[in-house]
């Protein structure tokens, strides 16, 4: 059995910490509109069990569709959560400090990626959501 690294975060003032009791998933980008909309760029995010995040102070939710929230501190603009459907908590990988131990393992919906970049490395691509990624999580 894996021996779990206590992972945690901040954003960019430190209003906002959170720890993860519990197993993250591989990183997965994130290409669609309202990601690059809402970080200027594509995002990087691993996930976790709900239930195991545990957060300190206070997070600004903004609901982005009828299904999915997005959490970011309304002190320093850093954006730190997606929450939607299931059991898990996106968590912004950028966030996270030093090395959690998870790499990133694949890209989502390309098919929306900005005109201005290319996806080179190599990893999956799918052109939109891909549930075998996005629920992967290390044991």
């Amino acid at each position: 059995m894996q021996e779990f690294l206590m992972p945690k975060g901040s954003c960019l003032c430190g209003a906002v910490r959170y720890r993860v009791n519990g197993a993250l998933r591989p990183v997965i980008a994130c290409h669609c509109q309202q990601c690059r909309k809402s970080s200027g760029h594509h995002v990087a995010a691993t996930s976790a069990l709900r239930d195991a995040v545990e957060i300190e102070g206070e997070v600004t939710w903004y609901a982005s569709s009828d299904t999915a929230h997005r959490g970011f501190c309304s002190t320093c603009g850093s954006n730190l959560f997606w929450d939607g459907p299931g059991s898990h908590l996106s968590i912004f990988a950028g966030t996270l400090d030093g090395d959690p131990g998870v790499r990133l393992a694949g890209h989502i919906f390309c098919a929306d990626k900005g005109a201005y970049y290319e996806i080179a490395d190599g990893l999956p691509q799918a052109a939109q959501d891909d549930p075998e990624l996005t629920t992967q999580v290390l044991l």
